[in-house]
């Protein structure tokens, strides 16, 4: 035996010191081995769209409904399955209607219990005792796992568990079970969520999801271009801090900074009243929704047009500064003509909508102003600060990666960068070539280094460029275009100069060979796995579909951002994967959370059936089965060097 293989089984008889410790474990291994995969659940592009993102994980994209019919069959009325479905996605609030409604309310109780009982006992199945004791709600761990588990020894097995539940109800608790019950199925519904990019911006609650991820039970990200804009902003980027800060403008979601992430804002205001204040500001429309205080407008597309201005500035200093980037022709201040009140981009000229910047001296167009210097350094200051960003955005480096390869299928958000032959596009990053997989190795290597860097500075700055690259740069994967014509859509008002080109990837969709060579650089089978991609939305309307290259690629933005809604014609796709398949569902748009408690309304409207597979799907079949194999390889090992002498048991 090896020196080193001598000295891991030494480690492991640390934690398995006899024959017994040792065969157990096997056996427990081999029996989770056994077991039905767990399902996997697919979301991506949420933009800050909170309500609708809870609701969809309440209901595991109709998981939960698909149990209660698999459970309840014809027995149940589909009214009476609706309502239980909405208790189980909402238990508190829909426990206050049923008491106010309700005559006979412990009979209520003892029949909602009975049944959620039973789909607690279907969801908890395909899961180990323990892993299920493990979710056991604290405060009901005993109570629940006695109902859910069958007693063998009790002689009356109906007479025992009514026993219990009528204990519950006549001591008071049952509001509390059926609560308890109803996110313990919540939470065995769904054993693994996967998050394809694009958490934050437009909408209004980006935080309250990323607190909804920290507190779920097993999670990934793989990062989105908006994301990234969020993570360099945390790091301190100004130019990634003057984007966020300019969406969060755009779609009047200041309170998301200011409220949500005690962001103080009062520089920007100050300086955007006093300096803006007879400023033309009409190309800098707020795009609001219901909940704005249209008292703010003024102010608001002050501060719009202020930030942008500092943001055009910001990233020409950038790009000036990182050549290799080949972002020159984003450099346009300089290219306006203040007497002409025109613009040259590439060889054609437009005229400008606007020309009202006080703060741009033609000479000079990229320096800031002393005043707006002051107020980026003072942003700065109030993001790298921001106590609840920074721990969002260690979750995001800890949880997540610009991508992911998970039980055969490979999962990132934009695209990998292509000419138009299929082959994969050199990109420089810092004088040396990266293509491929290599390409988002090295692009997640120094965001990380953009971040957590303290001791190089130097690096430290590669790595801040490198995140704002990540964002909008012509071959960054997670953006997939030539260019983003932040400028054009503000002063140019031919729709021509507006063009966004996407990369070749996504006219290569189809091409099963340019998607197999993609599986390869990844170091996927061809013929047993998928790409999971977000980022662009699919227009159903337009009779698009999520479903490429006969499933080989999915692509799961639907559109959960309300501002693509009437775009796509739905409000976005999910997936879901178990033991059986995979599919596909279509969402409708969602009301409000209101009215799914009080009219009982779900929001899954079509399913598509991706791959049914020939067989079901175990443990054994995964990436976590291939590393339980191999602790058992370990374990077995273990077990002969203390049946031939080589080690001793510790214990006997």
């Amino acid at each position: 035996m090896e020196q080193l293989e001598l000295k891991n089984l030494k480690q492991l008889a640390r934690r398995y010191p006899t024959i017994a410790a040792a065969s157990t474990e096997i056996i427990n291994l081999q029996s989770i081995l056994n077991l039905p995969n767990g399902t996997e659940h697919f979301l991506t592009d949420i933009h800050g769209e909170y309500e609708q993102f809870n609701h969809v994980l309440r209901n595991g994209s109709g998981s939960v409904k698909r149990k209660i019919d698999e459970e309840f069959g014809n027995s149940l009325r589909e009214k009476e399955k609706k309502s239980l479905a909405t208790l189980i996605y909402y238990p508190e609030e829909k426990l206050a209607l049923i008491a106010a409604q309700e005559e006979n309310l412990d009979d209520w109780y003892k029949i909602t219990l009975h049944r959620l009982v039973q789909i607690t006992k279907r969801v908890s199945s395909k899961y180990t005792r323990s892993k299920v004791r493990k979710a056991l709600p604290k405060d009901f761990a005993y109570v629940i796992e006695e109902l859910i588990t069958e007693k063998a020894e009790v002689q009356d097995k109906e007479a025992y568990y009514n026993e219990i539940i009528h204990t519950i109800i006549r001591i008071g608790r049952a509001p509390e079970c059926i609560t308890a019950l109803s996110r313990l199925i919540q939470r065995l519904v769904v054993d693994h969520l996967h998050i394809v990019g694009d958490i934050f911006d437009r909408g209004p609650g980006p935080h309250i999801i990323m607190d909804t991820l920290m507190n779920y039970h097993s999670v990934d990200v793989q990062w989105g271009n908006h994301d990234i804009s969020w993570m360099g902003a945390a790091s301190g980027s100004t130019a990634c801090i003057a984007n966020v800060i300019r969406f969060a403008t755009k779609y009047g979601n200041l309170d998301t900074l200011e409220e949500g992430y005690g962001i103080n804002l009062i520089p920007l205001a100050t300086f955007a009243l006093e300096t803006y204040r007879d400023v033309d500001c009409n190309s800098f429309a707020i795009k609001y929704n219901t909940d704005y205080n249209t008292k703010d407008l003024s102010l608001d597309m002050k501060m719009h047009k202020a930030i942008t201005i500092i943001q055009l500035k910001l990233e020409g200093q950038l790009i000036m500064r990182r050549p290799e980037f080949d972002m020159a022709d984003r450099l346009l201040l300089d290219k306006i003509d203040f007497n002409k009140g025109t613009v040259m981009i590439g060889d054609r000229k437009y005229v400008m909508k606007d020309m009202d910047f006080p703060t741009v001296d033609p000479a000079h167009p990229y320096e800031l102003t002393q005043e707006e210097a002051m107020v980026v350094e003072r942003l700065q200051h109030a993001f790298v600060h921001s106590e609840k960003l920074q721990k969002h955005v260690r979750f995001l480096f800890a949880k997540g990666a610009m991508y992911k390869v998970h039980n055969s299928n490979l999962l990132y958000h934009g695209c990998v960068p292509m000419e138009a032959d299929g082959t994969f596009s050199e990109v420089n990053i810092y004088g040396k070539n990266y293509k491929g997989r290599a390409l988002y190795d090295v692009l997640d290597s120094y965001a990380r280094k953009g971040y957590y860097l303290r001791n190089d500075m130097s690096e430290k700055k590669k790595g801040q460029d490198i995140l704002w690259y990540i964002w909008n740069g012509p071959n960054s994967p997670v953006f997939g275009k030539d260019k983003m014509a932040t400028f054009e859509a503000y002063f140019i008002e031919d729709e021509a100069a507006r063009i966004e080109t996407k990369n070749s990837y996504y006219s290569l969709m189809e091409n099963e060979e340019v998607l197999n060579s993609i599986l390869r650089e990844f170091g996927l089978d061809e013929n047993h796995s998928h790409i999971i991609n977000g980022h662009v939305p699919v227009e159903l309307k337009k009779g698009d579909t999520p479903i490429k290259c006969g499933g080989k690629l999915l692509v799961i933005d639907g559109g959960f951002s309300r501002a693509y809604q009437s775009k796509t014609g739905i409000a976005g796709y999910t997936l879901i994967a178990n033991s059986h398949g995979m599919w596909l569902v279509a969402h409708e748009p969602f009301e409000s959370k209101d009215a799914a408690v009080t009219n009982e309304s779900d929001i899954v409207s079509d399913s598509l059936m991706v791959e049914t597979y020939p067989r079901r799907h175990f443990v054994a079949d995964t990436d976590i089965g291939n590393e339980l194999k191999e602790s058992i390889v370990d374990l077995e090992k273990l077990l002969d060097a203390f049946r031939e002498g080589i080690l001793t048991e510790m214990e006997v």
